[in-house]
């Protein structure tokens, strides 16, 4: 089975299974890893913000339009952002670090 890294904003890591066909935020919530995920993986916020370790970002899938517009709410965006809903596993992926934002913007309580 795949495995990600997960890099808490202290540096702390954590590296847990990542089944094949999950998301970054299905995975992160099976794990108990502080994802938010308000709109429980819909791409209605940028609650599930990640940001990719270089090295993976260009493994990944390109962002659909719709994911690049929450990404533009999102908090301390960086140029290998992504939501975690969308970042679907494949064995490609195996070993991918993904890096949680310091803070996350939760524009459906605003």
């Amino acid at each position: 089975m795949p495995r990600i890294v997960f890099v808490e904003p202290d540096g702390a890591r954590r590296e847990v299974d990542a089944p094949l066909g999950h998301s970054i935020l299905q995975i992160a919530w099976d794990n108990k890893i502080d994802i938010e995920g308000a709109c429980e993986g819909a791409m209605a916020c940028s609650t599930c913000h990640v940001i990719v370790a270089p090295e993976w970002f260009e493994k990944l899938e390109e962002a659909s339009e719709d994911e690049e517009d929450m990404l533009d709410l999102a908090f301390g965006l960086k140029p290998t952002s992504r939501l975690g809903c969308q970042i679907i596993i494949t064995e490609a992926l195996d070993g991918m670090v993904v890096n949680l934002p310091s803070q996350t913007r939760n524009m459906m309580l605003e």
